[in-house]
């Protein structure tokens, strides 16, 4: 098999087989919409990408942003053969073939390889660590493209040796202006801008869902229209035309606009105010709008850790074991999980401490000059370190009685100690309270035989 024969050509604007979404695919930087601050004229990326000095990169970015894309003109654009991979379909067996052919290529012609990976988060680490004896003898330039989290879903040695380019949802500015080429592509009927505001919400920064919805739209209406002529053909689509023609798949409200916003303040504040029945209405109406579950598990997250905190440390983990779940069941099933914490954290005893505490340390330090760390609390893993006295004074508290070192300092020396946290008198915190006032007893106790 031929790894490096060149693919079918991409379809071009006017096969009308193909999906819009892909002929309207832009085949030029100049073409692209959206990722400004990465593609921008003068911007190091594009510069690397015009003159042929791409590294390896991971393009970390939604579902929609553009890194097929991003990854297809960077191909057109270089001198380098190009081999799209993706991780789902893919295992060690084609990637070793591919590192082969890459190697043996650069012998023959001196010309590099892109390699495009899909999905690399798919992948295991056994799997990723097989192209870099090929990444680093610069056989191939490596272009990840990922929706999760390359610190935890890519093998450390390989993203040391990638730089991560972070793709952002596409504004409304970019949308409209996709709308705006796809109109003009399929001569299509005007939408009045009711409807175009609700397509656009519902794209929610996703331009493949977005030209995917607009082709339905549009031959809907057409096919409902067949009959009529002239100016009754070229009626702008409307509003009910548009919830006609996308149904349940129609968000009923829009991602970034007030109500989006207002349903999920709803859904926080019953929540912290321990109403089950309530936080459980605002969390459908989220998922019913057409909310990623994802994003409601976020923030589910996020309220376990700042309106339960340490008055119920189980919170946390169940809104993270939540999430986990959704990930591996999907809609619908996995939204019955997210609902479960829902129900738990609305019931979970509430204290926000750890987030007060949290906000006056920053505000602190931000205020503040950037102190010494004292020399006793700095580690010693070098004789130079040991003769510089680090690590000198420290108290050890496992060798201490009750392993609490009772008076020791732990602040930098030129500094009062401070409280920034304060536990709250509910669920665990009460417990976690009473032992941080023994401690400060035991604290003050100790400082003051150490005065006299």
């Amino acid at each position: 098999m031929d790894l490096f024969a060149d693919e079918p050509p991409a379809p071009t604007a006017t096969d009308r087989s193909a999906p819009l979404a892909e002929r309207m695919r832009p085949r030029t930087l100049d073409e692209f919409v959206g990722q400004e601050a990465l593609i921008a004229p003068g911007r190091p990326l594009r510069e690397a990408i015009e003159h042929d000095r791409l590294r390896s990169i991971i393009l970390w970015g939604p579902p929609g942003t553009g890194k097929t894309t991003l990854a297809r003109v960077i191909a057109a654009t270089t001198r380098a053969h190009f081999i799209a991979f993706s991780a789902v379909l893919s295992g060690i067996k084609e990637i070793r073939e591919v590192m082969a052919e890459a190697e043996q290529a650069r012998r023959r012609s001196g010309r590099r390889t892109i390699l495009f990976v899909d999905e690399i988060h798919r992948f295991n680490r056994a799997q990723q660590d097989a192209f870099l004896p090929r990444v680093e003898a610069g056989d191939i330039v490596l272009i990840g493209a990922t929706t999760e989290n390359p610190s935890f879903e890519v093998n450390s040695a390989l993203l040391s040796r990638a730089t991560v380019h972070v793709l952002k949802p596409l504004d409304d500015a970019d949308l409209a202006t996709l709308l705006d080429r796809a109109e003009a592509l399929l001569d299509a009927p005007p939408l009045a801008a009711a409807a175009r505001e609700r397509l656009i919400g519902y794209a929610d920064g996703d331009a493949r869902r977005l030209l995917n919805a607009y082709e339905n739209l549009v031959e809907t209406v057409r096919t409902a229209r067949r009959d009529n002529a002239g100016d009754a053909a070229r009626t702008p689509i409307d509003e009910k035309t548009l919830e006609h023609a996308l149904g349940e798949q129609l968000r009923r409200y829009d991602k970034g606009g007030e109500q989006f916003y207002d349903t999920i303040s709803a859904l926080h504040k019953a929540v912290r105010g321990s109403d089950p029945d309530a936080s459980l209405y605002w969390f459908v109406r989220m998922i019913d709008g057409g909310v990623d579950p994802r994003y409601a598990a976020r923030r589910l997250v996020r309220m376990a850790s700042e309106d339960i905190g340490l008055a119920d440390p189980r919170a946390l983990r169940l809104a993270l074991d939540a999430a986990e779940t959704y990930e591996r069941l999907g809609s619908p099933e996995g939204e019955l999980a997210l609902a479960e914490a829902v129900v738990y954290l609305a019931m979970a005893p509430k204290s926000n401490a750890v987030y007060v505490a949290y906000n006056a340390a920053r505000a602190w330090i931000q205020g503040d000059r950037t102190r010494p760390v004292p020399l006793r609390l700095r580690n010693a893993p070098t004789s130079l370190m040991k003769g510089l006295d680090y690590g000198k004074g420290y108290r050890y508290a496992h060798d201490e009685e009750g392993a609490f070192a009772a008076g020791e300092r732990y602040w930098p020396d030129d500094m009062e100690a401070q409280e920034f946290y304060r536990p709250a008198p509910r669920g665990l915190e009460i417990s976690i309270g009473e032992r941080l006032a023994e401690l400060r007893r035991l604290n003050a106790e100790a400082t003051l035989a150490r005065k006299k």
